[in-house]
Formats: structure tokens, sequence, C-alpha cells
């Protein structure tokens, strides 16, 4: 997606990093309402729970070893909030116009990657494992690491060159 926004903004000329703020919350919105897919194939939910909002999964769709276990954490659930809460923290970020182009697309990595991480921790799907880890664990603790270096220096140069800036 990213590299087909890249084209299409050189063939008319429009600003790579203001379309990809223009984008972030759209793509945090898709996700709220793409999470509710797994819900409807009853998939990618978390570890057995018995909390008043679990999710009752069918025994064909558990995992062998919670076949006796019959609700859920709804991790589809839990991402779709935090997508949710996402879309209102940009829109809000973004009526401050405080962070410079681009910076609010990098926000949305960070946001995300930071629920992602909550998610993952509690899903039990099978997944690939990296020293025990699951690779999406790995995955998202190295995009959130990478978007808050980047935000923290965008806001670290900014500050720095308003110092600078004669009066």
């Amino acid at each position: 997606g990213i590299a087909a926004t890249f084209i299409y903004c050189k063939r008319v000329e429009l600003d790579l990093r203001t379309a990809l703020d223009v984008f972030a919350p759209s793509i945090a919105l898709a996700q709220v309402i793409g999470r509710w897919g797994n819900w409807f194939n009853q998939e990618l939910f978390g570890r057995p729970t018995d909390v008043p909002w679990a999710l009752r999964i069918d025994p064909e769709h558990r995992p062998t070893q919670y076949i006796e276990e019959a609700t859920f954490h709804p991790t589809f659930l839990y991402e779709s909030l935090w997508n949710l809460m996402v879309v209102i923290v940009l829109l809000q970020v973004d009526r401050t116009k405080r962070l410079s182009k681009g910076m609010l697309f990098v926000a949305y990595f960070a946001l995300y990657s930071a629920g992602r991480l909550w998610v993952e921790a509690l899903r039990i799907d099978e997944a690939t494992m990296l020293s025990g880890v699951r690779v999406n664990i790995w995955v998202f603790s190295c995009v959130l690491l990478v978007s808050l270096y980047l935000l923290i220096n965008a806001e670290w140069k900014a500050r720095k060159s308003k110092v600078e800036e004669p009066i």
C-alpha cells in the first residue's frame, strides 16, 4: 500500500508525508472494522477465561490442548477497541498540528504496535516462535521502538530549530 501511495503521490505531485498522515486514521478505522472478521470466523482468540465478556468458541475451532475450555479472551474485540482509541488519538493529535509532516503516520505505527504487543501476548493460536517468543511480538517491538525513536527525534529537532530561530 505504501509503495502504491508513493507512486501515486509522485504522479500527481502530492506530498507523500501529507498523504500518509491523511491515511493513518483511515487505516486504523479499517482495522477496527476488519478485526470483527475474526469473531465471525472464531479465530485468533486469546487464552481461556471466565470474564463476563468472554468469547464462546465452538469445539471444532478450539486448539486441541484447550478442547475442554469453552470461553476465551476476545482478542479481536480488544484490538478493535484499541484501534478505535488509536483513531481518536490520531485525530486529536492532528488537530493540534504539533507533529511535522509524516509523523502522524509514525504515531499510528507506535500506537498500533503497542496494542498489538498486548493482544499478541494473549493469543494462543499457532505462531512462529523465535527464542521462545512469538515472531509478531518481536516485529511489533521493533516497530514500536523505531517509531518512538522517530517521533522523539522529530520532536527534538523541532524544538531545537525553534530555539535557534532569530527573534
